[in-house]
């Protein structure tokens, strides 16, 4: 399956040919500045579908959107007009306009004038036309400084430059790049199978993206600077779902190289040492400690606070003892046989590196360390004899 990508070179063309690329049966085609006009007839005729993403939204001069948007899309709709008239063949297009195209301003009536074109084209041929009139998209590889509020936050922020925030409750609308592509994709491979199959393909006209999240401009900031601070707080903001888990991804894709690492503390002693990886506002936190051979840590109980440790390497005796009836348990384990060991609230516990090297433990510990409140009570583990 061949599919034709114009503007293959912007943000969105970017993600969306990396994205194809994963995919062995779609061959891409690609159609970018460096292209003449004369050359989309040839391109169209060799493909199955068009995704048009080409255009211009920030010009030197207004007269450059025509060219860029209206010009460029009536040139490539009389290319596949030209399929659909000579070779009766369907050629899918979707097309990424704007939401601009119901705004009165000179972008917005080269985007209206594109989609006009494109239904057009479809009224007259019957060729499949998708038109998503896209929000704000945001995510990797889109340019800071340029046309997006989220590029240029993320880029500052990270490198510590101010950002300019005129009215921070201005409300935007986002779409995610990853979201844009993947539904983009999906419409023109149903549509192209269905006219493989000589099926009726799904009815042209207006479609969206979703989800669209809505959002502040001064709520966007002041996330981008949580994510900053949390590398020193080690708190992770809440990351895995939603819209700041794709903010996040976003904020992250414009570390530049020297800030792919940081520093976290390690506190020793002559035990070893313990580092402190990760916290989260509400599950806990993530990190590990080192114990020399012979050494024992904890000896001590919890009433609420729950944890589980991970031998990763050397050998282990986890030894514990119930506080009110005295019973006792031992347990061995190593770092060649991953087991996760989990202590339990009103047990005395503690571990001893019963190796000749040193040992190393995960710890995962269901809330953040309060040294106010610690819910940690010493009391040695006593073997019965």
């Amino acid at each position: 399956m061949k599919i034709l990508i114009t503007g293959a070179n912007g943000f969105v063309g970017k993600n969306l040919s990396v994205y194809l690329s994963e995919k062995p049966e779609i061959e891409v085609v690609s159609f970018t500045r460096d292209n003449e006009l004369s050359e989309l007839p040839s391109l169209v005729r060799a493909v199955d579908g068009i995704i048009h993403l080409a255009g211009v939204n920030r010009p030197e001069h207004e007269s450059e959107f025509k060219v860029g948007n209206a010009d460029l899309t009536e040139a490539l709709a009389s290319a596949v007009a030209e399929v659909a008239k000579q070779d009766k063949r369907n050629i899918p297009l979707v097309y990424s306009s704007s939401i601009q195209a119901e705004r009165d301003n000179a972008y917005g009536q080269s985007k209206k004038a594109a989609e006009q074109q494109l239904l057009a084209l479809h009224e007259d041929t019957g060729n499949s036309v998708y038109i998503y009139r896209l929000a704000n998209v945001f995510g990797k590889w889109c340019k800071p400084d340029y046309n997006s509020m989220v590029a240029t936050f993320c880029h500052r922020i990270v490198r510590d430059i101010p950002i300019e925030i005129h009215d921070d409750t201005a409300q935007v609308k986002l779409v995610y790049v990853d979201d844009v592509v993947e539904q983009m994709y999906t419409c023109l491979v149903n549509a192209i199978a269905a006219v493989k199959a000589q099926a009726k393909p799904m009815a042209s006209g207006f479609l969206n993206i979703e989800p669209v999240y809505e959002q502040t401009v001064g709520n966007i900031a002041k996330q981008l600077y949580a994510f900053k601070e949390s590398r020193s707080t080690l708190v992770s903001e809440r990351v895995g779902t939603g819209f700041v888990r794709k903010l996040y991804s976003t904020y992250v894709s414009y570390f530049p190289t020297e800030t792919f690492t940081y520093t976290v503390p390690k506190y020793g002693d002559e035990r070893g040492v313990f580092v402190e990886m990760l916290k989260t506002p509400d599950a806990g936190q993530f990190s590990y400690f080192t114990a020399h051979p012979g050494i024992t840590r904890g000896g001590h109980y919890h009433h609420t606070k729950t944890e589980k440790f991970l031998v990763i390497k050397g050998k282990a005796s986890f030894k514990f003892r119930h506080m009110v009836t005295g019973e006792f348990y031992e347990l061995f384990t190593d770092g060649e046989r991953p087991e996760i060991v989990e202590t339990v609230p009103g047990w005395s516990h503690d571990i001893t590196n019963i190796g000749n090297e040193e040992m190393v433990v995960m710890l995962w510990a269901n809330e953040i360390f309060d040294r106010e409140k610690p819910d940690t009570y010493a009391c040695p583990v006593v073997k019965p004899v």
